[in-house]
């Protein structure tokens, strides 16, 4: 009898793809960031979820590519070392990495990606302000202070 694949060798196989991936937006970001999220739990680090939404904020909500994502994480990073925790849903979205990994390769499966990047920023509705108010006060308004590293609002 075959075993299935986990849901950790469906990322990496998903990961792959987007790695390999000529698009220049890099939306190997935002499979991290949707799996990260989807599938967090009680020992998920508060980084991991906290990078993971708002990745997901900054690509659904102000339309930021995978690599502008990536460099709001470095300068996130380089400044705050404790991160918020936040409640898990019970439901993290309608769409999975398998249903992701099995799209055709192309644009079928980067519009597959772009639907489970919401459906799961959808599930984390109630830390919507949350995330928003993280960002703006960690990477807008502090970083203006630190006028060598801001990074403008889009």
């Amino acid at each position: 009898m075959k075993q299935e694949k986990s849901e950790q060798e469906i990322f990496y196989e998903l990961s792959c793809y987007t790695q390999t991936h000529t698009d220049p937006s890099f939306i190997y970001q935002y499979v991290v960031d949707a799996f990260a999220a989807q599938y967090a739990d009680g020992n998920t680090k508060p980084i991991t979820l906290t990078f993971a939404l708002i990745g997901l904020y900054l690509h659904i909500e102000k339309g930021f590519s995978g690599k502008e994502a990536q460099i709001a994480h470095v300068k996130l990073a380089k400044h705050r070392k404790q991160w918020p925790k936040f409640d898990l849903p019970g439901d993290r979205g309608n769409i999975t990495v398998y249903d992701v990994l099995n799209a055709p390769e192309g644009p079928e499966r980067d519009e597959m990606i772009h639907k489970w990047c919401v459906s799961v920023w959808d599930a984390y509705n109630d830390s919507h302000k949350k995330v928003a108010d993280l960002v703006q006060n960690e990477l807008y308004d502090k970083q203006k202070k630190r006028k060598n590293l801001y990074y403008g609002q889009k």
